[in-house]
Formats: structure tokens, sequence, C-alpha cells
């Protein structure tokens, strides 16, 4: 236990310097970053559908690929936003998917479909919007500009979030939140991790003043409640497949799709509520 425990920190403490060293280093990094995130990602969920869903083979390969160029299409339209046609290559992937299940006879291909759609729209779609988040330019007929803080704060409040809610959901967790598909969490440790964000997030418009302390904690909240969503999302999907972990690429802490569940409900929720509270 005492090795796993140490494991577990070494990882983490891996994990974390370099997301948030890449998220800091520009926009290349951040993009290289979340593109091998969505690879990884898509990757590991097309494995555990091939092997744990009857009749079903999805083209892992095909969907790496829309995943692949749906994330560069939305980083080139932000840096190169007046260039027609950057969605194009997407749309001939989606085309290529349909007309693939033609020549593969495989016995599901309404399922292969399904699942492979599935990866984009609940993976490929979450990071490749984390570009929007990243992006900002004050004149719309100007070229955007790398603004590395809201992908960062949605980064540091889902993890403020998972430490609060399991800190204070061990030390005094008693009511279940969600018992049928997550018997350990707890109201307590939410509220807990609930308060962590918004004291994260003061933090946060004390040195970066680009929204108000109110509508910092607004930001925060939407992570906790989108994120602890996005969390049991995936674990109702492990459930399903009786599986504990989606992964083991990382250590002591599972797969990507276990460290990035709660990020893919929160980004396009965060766009949301930052499109409400600036427009």
């Amino acid at each position: 236990m005492k090795s796993n425990l140490i494991q577990r920190i070494l990882t983490g403490i891996v994990f974390v310097a370099a997301m948030v060293g890449c998220i800091l280093g520009g926009a290349i990094s951040f993009g290289i970053l979340f593109l091998l995130i969505t690879l990884f990602a898509i990757h590991e969920f097309c494995k555990l559908v091939n092997k744990y869903e009857q009749n079903v083979q999805v083209n892992t390969g095909l969907c790496m690929l829309g995943g692949a160029v749906m994330f560069l299409c939305f980083f080139l339209n932000e840096i190169t936003p007046f260039v027609n046609g950057i969605f194009i290559p997407y749309l001939i992937i989606l085309i290529g998917i349909m007309v693939s299940e033609l020549y593969a006879k495989k016995n599901n291909p309404i399922n292969n479909w399904a699942y492979c759609f599935l990866s984009q729209i609940y993976i490929a779609l979450p990071f490749s919007l984390m570009n929007v988040l990243a992006f900002h330019s004050e004149d719309p007929t100007s070229v955007s500009v790398y603004y590395y803080i809201f992908p960062l704060a949605l980064c540091l409040l889902v993890w403020t979030n998972d430490i609060g809610a399991y800190v204070v959901g061990c030390t005094i967790g008693k009511h279940r939140l969600f018992p049928r598909i997550s018997p350990k969490k707890s109201w307590e440790g939410s509220i807990g991790g609930a308060v962590f964000c918004v004291v994260v997030s003061t933090i946060i418009a004390h040195f970066y003043p680009v929204l108000s302390t109110i509508e910092w904690a607004g930001f925060a909240l939407v992570v906790v409640i989108f994120g602890t969503w996005g969390d049991l999302t995936e674990s109702l999907m492990k459930r399903h497949w009786g599986i504990k972990d989606s992964g083991n690429i990382l250590p002591g802490h599972g797969g990507i799709l276990d460290r990035f569940d709660s990020t893919l409900l929160a980004v396009p929720a965060t766009l949301l509520y930052l499109f409400a509270v600036t427009f």
C-alpha cells in the first residue's frame, strides 16, 4: 500500500507538472499536449468498446484520425480564423466513418457507427473546445491570441474539486451522492470540493481580473457541477463494463479517461458560462 501511495504521488507530480508546463509554455506546447491527450483518450475508449461490447468492432485508427483532425481544425481556426474550408478535412473523415462500414462486413454496423461517433462527441469535441477556451480576440476581425488562464484555471479547479471532495468525503462523508453509480462519493465531499474551488477561484481572481471575483466563483461552481457529472458519466460507463479503471497508462491513477472524465463535461459547460457572462 505504501509503495502504491508513493507511485500515485510521483505520477501525480509528473502529470501536473507536464500539464501546467505545456499550458504555460505557449500555443504550440498547449496544442501538442491536448492533441496527444485526445489521441490517447480515443484509443483507450475504442479499446474498451472493442473488448467489452459484444458484436462491436469500431475502427480505432479512423476514430483517432477523426479526433486528431477535429482538434487541429479547431486549433487552426483559432490561429488562422480567416481561412475558409478549415473544417472540410473533418467532414471527409465523417463521411469515411459512414462509408467504411459498407465494406467492413462486420456484424453490427449500427453500433459501430454509434460508438465511432460517440468517440468524436464525447472525447474529441470537448478537447477540441479547449482551443476556444485558450484563444481570445478583442476584435472579431483580428487574429486570436493565446491566453492560458482559462484552460489552466479549468484544470486547477478540476484537480481542486477532486482533492477537496476526497479529503472532506473521507473525513465526514456520510450521505451518498449517487450510490447506484459511485457509492464512495458523498454530498459532504461534493460540497467540500465546491468550497475549496471557490477559495481557489478567489485567488485566481486576484491575479487575473479578466473576470470579477463573483464571475470566477461562478466559473468554479460550473466546473464543480459539470465536472462531478463528468466523473459520474465515466463511472457509469465503467460500471456497465464491470471495470475499475479505463486503462493503466498512468501508474496508480488508471487511464487517460480516468484523469479527464471531469474535464469532458466541464469544458463545454464553462464555455457556455463564459459566453453568458461576457456577451
